[in-house]
């Protein structure tokens, strides 16, 4: 390939070589370190003057200076008169913070806040205020369990109840970054939430790890077709659903049912049958792993034989691998989206490889074919 050169950051060096290897040719020359200081330095050692430049950079590890690396490298490409510069981010940093209300689950509000109470008499300004200011408190309240998981604005809350607090949303801001720093291009994988390729002025191309995980069920999973794809939660059931359909199977989700108002407390309940089957276990991220474990025991208490999930972006953050271990999952089945070398230790962690993927999309983004296929979850990519 000519006037193409591949750049890896150093959040994941193993998936950018893999991806070259697949393409056919070397990794781009790049020098990545830190000042004394611990700023990022960044020096390109080969020319890419009107070159078609990726750099392959995955949100994780240490993903604020991996973040900023990623903006040093894509302008030092851009300053050094690069034709196009092309932002690979398998998993995308700050997905998870979308720009609309949305609780910390993850799940939309279910309400807006309070409007002013009617009234039908003359009433001084000042009493209206106080009682909105009285029912915003007491709808912060009512909502503490799902909007605020750290204790410390709890305790500011406590302290100042006619407060109501808000979050920052970083998901424009992260685009906005990405775009002056001089990217032309994103292509990443599952994103968290769909509306963040709506931040973008430039194209970003979404590619589905669904065909990829199909194959690895097709492939590893004896009797498949007898086992049943489950969705942990609501917000995963229309990826859930499709792999089922694609590979008709049975489908079954874990549904968070909300009972009593007042105090806010959840049920988990099964909307599905398990008993006597294997169980498949489908989610986009696995952070803490508190999601896919609960479902994992939800679907064991139910009667499931035996327990897989497969996660496309496997984060295994503080304590999950063992939350992991001493859960019912049997296997848990992760991409290379994100280093898993110190994960593989662990006898039930099995990876499969999202490097072809990516190589193929870059091959056709650089001769300017059409990405649909790679979205089209019965496509090949052997």
């Amino acid at each position: 390939m000519r006037n193409l050169v591949v750049l890896g950051g150093s959040s994941h060096p193993e998936l950018t070589e893999a991806v070259c290897r697949r393409l056919g040719i070397p990794p781009g020359q790049a020098k990545l370190g830190k000042f004394s200081n611990h700023e990022t330095s960044v020096e390109i050692k080969e020319s890419v003057r009107e070159r078609d430049v990726y750099i392959i950079q995955s949100g994780c590890g240490n993903v604020n200076d991996n973040l900023i690396e990623l903006l040093v490298m894509i302008n030092g490409a851009k300053i050094a008169s690069a034709k196009r510069i092309t932002a690979v981010i398998p998993h995308f940093p700050y997905s998870r913070q979308p720009d609309v209300p949305y609780k910390s689950s993850g799940a939309p509000l279910t309400s807006l806040p309070p409007a002013t109470p009617k009234q039908s008499k003359h009433i001084d300004e000042e009493d209206v205020g106080k009682q909105l200011m009285r029912k915003l408190a007491v709808t912060s309240s009512q909502q503490q369990e799902d909007t605020v998981d750290d204790p410390a604005p709890l305790a500011a809350s406590k302290k100042n109840p006619d407060y109501r607090p808000w979050l920052a949303r970083s998901g424009t801001l992260i685009a906005d970054l990405l775009t002056c720093a001089g990217a032309d291009h994103i292509i990443t994988m599952d994103l968290h939430d769909a509306q963040f390729q709506g931040f973008f002025d430039c194209p970003v191309d979404n590619l589905v790890s669904r065909a990829l995980m199909m194959k690895y069920i097709r492939l590893h999973l004896p009797n498949y077709q007898q086992a049943v794809i489950v969705s942990p939660d609501a917000g995963g059931a229309k990826r859930a659903t499709a792999i089922a359909e694609k590979l008709c199977m049975d489908f079954a989700l874990v549904h968070k049912e909300r009972r009593q108002k007042i105090t806010q407390k959840t049920d988990l309940m099964l909307v599905g049958d398990v008993r006597g089957k294997e169980c498949i276990l489908v989610d986009d991220i696995a952070d803490t792993s508190y999601t896919i474990t609960k479902a994992a025991k939800m679907l064991r208490d139910h009667g499931a034989l035996k327990i897989y999930a497969i996660v496309s972006h496997a984060l295994l953050s503080a304590n999950a691998l063992e939350n992991i271990e001493q859960s019912a999952i049997d296997q848990l089945i992760v991409s290379n989206s994100v280093p898993q070398a110190q994960h593989l230790h662990s006898p039930k962690i099995k990876v499969f490889d999202v490097a072809p993927l990516f190589a193929e999309a870059i091959r056709r983004s650089h001769f300017g074919e059409s990405m649909s296929l790679l979205l089209n979850p019965r496509y090949d990519l052997d």
